[in-house]
């Protein structure tokens, strides 16, 4: 039997491939962004080299941010992850959906 934490990965992007299609707030997303997640992770963070960013795909912009979501102990409803990535992808990463 495999650990928990080994199919942590295999979840996260099964959720990231079912995210739905809906229209996402990124004004709400940057308030959540603000909210919980500037205390830790700074904002200039996502405006580093894009050579070193772990985040080349919109799935791993999804992905990354449950993941941090989760390592923060606050459980964010499906539409809050979709918003704060929605507010991500605009301000900074731009990627293709």
């Amino acid at each position: 039997m495999r650990p928990a934490s080994a199919l942590l990965p295999a979840a996260l992007l099964a959720l990231a491939a079912a995210w739905p299609a809906a229209a996402q707030d990124a004004d709400r997303g940057r308030l959540l962004y603000d909210t919980h997640c500037l205390s830790c992770h700074y904002e200039r963070i996502h405006k580093r080299d894009p050579a070193r960013s772990r985040i080349r795909t919109f799935t791993a912009l999804q992905i990354e941010v449950a993941e941090r979501g989760m390592q923060s102990g606050r459980t964010f409803s499906r539409d809050e992850l979709d918003d704060i990535v929605e507010y991500l992808n605009r301000s900074h990463y731009r990627l293709q959906k």
